[in-house]
Formats: structure tokens, C-alpha cells, sequence
């Protein structure tokens, strides 16, 4: 069964690939609140709604890169119903090789929400987004925490992760300060968040193989939806949390 698959019919019914509600996401935009002028990246950006938001609501540039290229296709449909053509630059590649031909301080606003592993963890997100930033620009990260330490049961059930991989979410904040990043917002997500997200996420994939029961992968799907909504529920829902940080660059 291929990851990118799954992801992607889990996620077909959500806006944003991330816990956090529109109304904050939308709400920390409004914090920023882009010029026209401005050039936006975005790693790791999914499905691109949130350029195509920025696009629609500030008429910024911008620049999406995302290795799938399923979710990038789906981006650039969606943007060409509802934004100029050319307003996003799409790049299907591996990040890390993405952002060595990006210029240093070359974009106002830089943002990896869910995807600091494409980089190799917080730090070197926080890292590369300072470089690419320019002073004064906004950085936003999406990021899991932990609300408190994670059983070892949970752990395993991640698949052997280790409590290192996350942080408190009063560490990850900290995580900026130390490059130098200034803290000015954060959200994190709520029960009400974190349930709307994981039932979505769980019944899109019911309905997906109910819908296509000939899917080679479904009994795989249904497998591994499965097992992952009683891990949630188990361990999950009161361990793993999800936040939105925004830091000016200095």
C-alpha cells in the first residue's frame, strides 16, 4: 500500500492536512496579514490551500513544494478555478534539495506546517526558514507536542518512536527563541480540533473502500485505519497535541 495513497484519501474530505480549525488558521493569517508584495514558500504544502488562500485574500506570490506530486496536481486544479494563473510556483521535489536553489531572504513569509520532517526535524526547519526569510518576515510552523509524557505503549503503537521526536509545547516555542526568532502567536489544538480532524481522517477512508470495494489496497486501508483510531483514542487524544507557531524574524 503506498503512503502517499492513503494520505491521500484520508485527507480528501479536508481543507488543511493538520488538526488546527480554519477559523485559527485564517485568524493567524490575519496576524501576518501579507502585502501583495510579498513572496510566500510553503514546505511541505499538501494540497496548497493555504497559498491559494493567501493568493485570494492578500494577492501574494508564492512558491508550493511537495514531493507528492498526487497532492500537488490536486493543488494546481483547485488554483486554477479560483486564483491568476502563475501566482503559485509549483515544485514536486525532496525539500531539502528544493531550498538549496532558493535565494537567502528572499521571501516575506516562509511556512511548514506538518512537514518539518522533509527537513530533518523543528530545529533545521526553524534553520532554513531564518535563511530563506528576510528580517522581520514571518515564519509559521505546524508542529506536534506532547501534552504529557508519552506511554511506552504509545509509543510502540507509533510504530517505535521515541519521546525525543517532540517537544512541550512551551519547548517548542522556546525552540525559536533560541535561533534568535521572536514568538509573537500560537494555537494549538483543542479536543473539538483534534476530533473533527481524526474522525474525518478515519471516515474518509471507510467510506473510500466502501465506495471501492475492487481497491487491491482496501483491506490494508481498513486495516490500518483501524488500528491508528484505537491508538488515538487510547493514547492519542490525551498525549499528542498539534500547534501553530509564529515568529518574526530578527
Amino acid at each position: 500500500m503506498d503512503r502517499n495513497k492513503f494520505s491521500a484519501i484520508a485527507h480528501r474530505n479536508h481543507a488543511f492536512s493538520n488538526p488546527i480549525s480554519k477559523a485559527k488558521i485564517m485568524k493567524m493569517l490575519g496576524i501576518v496579514s501579507p502585502k501583495a508584495s510579498d513572496k510566500v514558500i510553503d514546505i511541505g504544502a499538501g494540497k496548497c490551500e493555504l497559498l491559494i488562500r493567501l493568493v485570494e485574500n492578500y494577492q501574494v506570490t508564492s512558491t508550493a513544494i511537495e514531493l507528492y506530486d498526487g497532492s500537488i496536481e490536486e493543488g494546481k486544479r483547485n488554483a486554477s478555478t479560483r486564483i491568476p494563473e502563475g501566482s503559485i510556483e509549483f515544485i514536486v521535489e525532496d525539500a531539502r534539495t528544493a531550498v538549496e536553489r532558493c535565494d537567502p531572504d528572499g521571501y516575506d513569509f516562509g511556512i511548514c506546517i506538518g512537514s518539518t520532517h522533509a527537513l530533518g526535524g523543528l530545529e533545521p526547519t526553524l534553520k532554513t526558514l531564518k535563511r530563506l526569510v528576510k528580517k522581520n518576515g514571518h515564519i509559521l510552523i505546524g508542529e506536534g507536542y506532547w501534552k504529557q509524557t508519552p506511554s511506552p505503549e504509545y509509543l510502540e503503537a507509533l510504530g517505535g518512536a521515541d519521546e525525543s521526536e517532540c517537544k512541550s509545547h512551551a519547548d517548542t516555542v522556546k525552540a525559536g527563541e533560541e535561533l534568535g526568532l521572536i514568538p509573537l502567536w500560537s494555537y494549538v489544538a483543542n479536543e473539538d480540533d483534534w476530533d473533527d480532524y481524526e474522525w474525518l481522517y478515519s471516515m474518509s477512508v471507510e467510506n473510500y473502500c466502501l465506495e471501492n470495494p475492487d481497491d487491491p489496497d482496501c483491506e490494508a486501508m481498513l486495516q490500518r485505519i483501524r488500528t491508528w483510531r484505537r491508538t488515538y483514542l487510547t493514547w492519542g487524544r490525551d498525549t499528542l497535541g498539534f500547534g501553530l507557531y509564529l515568529y518574526r524574524n530578527n
